[in-house]
């Protein structure tokens, strides 16, 4: 049961990072105190690492930063495997996210910055010149139609066939 509970209460916080514990004691029929109890065990806990807002830049400024996936192929090295050239490359304050990847390449990168050039200039100055990183291939993000579930563009209108009995 506690187990359940703290899986719904991360499944509510991660849609919605404002959704208070009373509101969410309300939506669980468990009581206010147990929530905010349970809360403050996963973030002590670090399954809360941290609370975030999605933001939809696009809506404020025409001028953005620019954003990139950069596909990393790397060959590990003796006694310095993915785990180490991962934390080598997150550790840049450009990098928003390093996964460790099946497939093609060995990990992907999403990094944020001024510009392109500046993101280009990341790459060849910092991240290929790594040991062991033996190829890259950068992507650039022209626009985000959606991300973490939410849609950020356009109106979205439910094109489905109302069906009657």
């Amino acid at each position: 049961m506690e187990r359940d509970l703290k899986l719904e209460i991360l499944d509510i916080l991660e849609d919605n990072a404002k959704t208070t514990a009373e509101e969410i004691a309300m939506m669980l029929d468990a009581p206010a105190a147990v929530v905010q109890k349970t809360i403050d065990e996963l973030e002590e806990q670090q399954a809360i690492v941290k609370y975030s807002a999605l933001i939809n830049r696009e809506i404020v400024s025409d001028e953005e930063d620019a954003e990139a996936l950069i596909e990393v192929e790397v060959t590990p090295q003796r006694d310095y495997g993915y785990d180490d050239l991962a934390k080598r490359i997150y550790r840049f304050e450009e990098v928003r996210a390093v996964y460790l990847m099946a497939g093609t390449y060995d990990l992907c990168v999403r990094i944020k910055s001024r510009s392109m050039k500046d993101i280009s200039k990341f790459v060849f100055e910092k991240l290929a010149v790594i040991d062991g990183v033996t190829r890259t291939v950068t992507v650039f993000i022209m626009r985000k139609y959606k991300e973490q579930g939410v849609i950020l563009v356009g109106d979205e209108t439910d094109e489905r066939l109302v069906v009657t009995p």
